[in-house]
């Protein structure tokens, strides 16, 4: 059964979660999972491992850096002799995205549209995980994340074949453009505009890249902007709704509980506990 992980039910009250994993050769993989609200870096340390992904089965070896997503399904098994391990250093995908924005790195999306998790090349990096690890058993604040993410950057590159053939270019763009509240607001038919294609078109492309409808695309990304509206400010729900393009209070509340099993209120109190001292 698959696992849907999210990011406050781990760090509570930290700007990100770290933690070493140990997986011995011959034991149980980790269970098939996906993550609901935030992103990792993982960073192979030592041993061997597999990494299973609903696009195939690919080799972890010690020193690989590895970017995964919420789209991403994936479980970990150790190698014999020795087994796998690495270190995770998790973080709400909001705050990611607002640093790529900042720095411009990535900005074409490359790695949000990728087939599979994000490969990283470079030395000294396993390094850079250890501090974040040692941060992290103390009290870490936003700039030990934000250090953590530039001397990673500094020190390695992302694969070139991680991406893969049949995401293009015109799509990626698109999608990265929705996330502009102007643009949430508009919906499908925004969607369409900005990467004008046929209707049919748009959903086999999307389909082949995302595994997903343009719709079920539009409403997460709804959806995940509207989170960071709740913990970030005090507009009240109807208003948030309106901003994110839900057609009423109501069925944004729906949708909302559905997708993080709390209420938007619930959210927002809950959020608040956790990062407001």
């Amino acid at each position: 059964m698959e696992q849907i992980l999210r990011f406050e039910a781990h760090a509570f009250g930290r700007p990100y979660h770290a933690a070493r994993v140990r997986i011995p050769a011959r034991a149980r993989d980790t269970e098939l999972h996906t993550h609901a609200d935030f992103h990792e870096f993982m960073g192979i340390v030592s041993g061997s491992g597999e990494h299973l992904l609903t696009t195939g089965v690919e080799q972890l070896r010690p020193g690989e850096v590895l970017l995964i997503r919420p789209s991403d399904r994936h479980a970990v098994r150790g190698s014999a002799p020795d087994g796998l391990e690495f270190v995770n250093v998790a973080f709400p995908s909001s705050a990611w995205q607002g640093f790529l924005d900042l720095t411009r790195t990535d900005p074409t999306a490359s790695w949000a549209s990728a087939r599979r998790p994000v490969a990283f090349r470079g030395t000294g990096a396993i390094a850079v995980f250890e501090h974040a690890l040692e941060r992290f058993q103390d009290a870490p604040g936003p700039y030990d994340l934000l250090r953590f993410w530039i001397d990673l950057l500094q020190l390695v590159s992302p694969d070139d074949e991680t991406a893969g053939p049949g995401v293009p270019g015109w799509l990626a763009k698109a999608c990265t453009a929705m996330r502009a509240e102007d643009n949430l607001r508009g919906g499908v038919p925004r969607l369409l505009k900005l990467a004008g294609v046929s209707p049919a078109h748009l959903s086999r492309s999307m389909r082949a890249a995302y595994g997903v409808t343009p719709t079920a695309f539009v409403t997460d990304l709804r959806l995940e902007h509207a989170a960071s509206l709740l913990a970030a400010t005090n507009a009240t729900v109807a208003s948030i709704a309106a901003r994110c393009g839900f057609g009423s209070q109501s069925y944004f509340t729906r949708c909302f509980t559905t997708a993080h099993a709390l209420s938007p209120r619930a959210f927002r109190h809950r959020s608040q506990r956790a990062f407001v001292p």
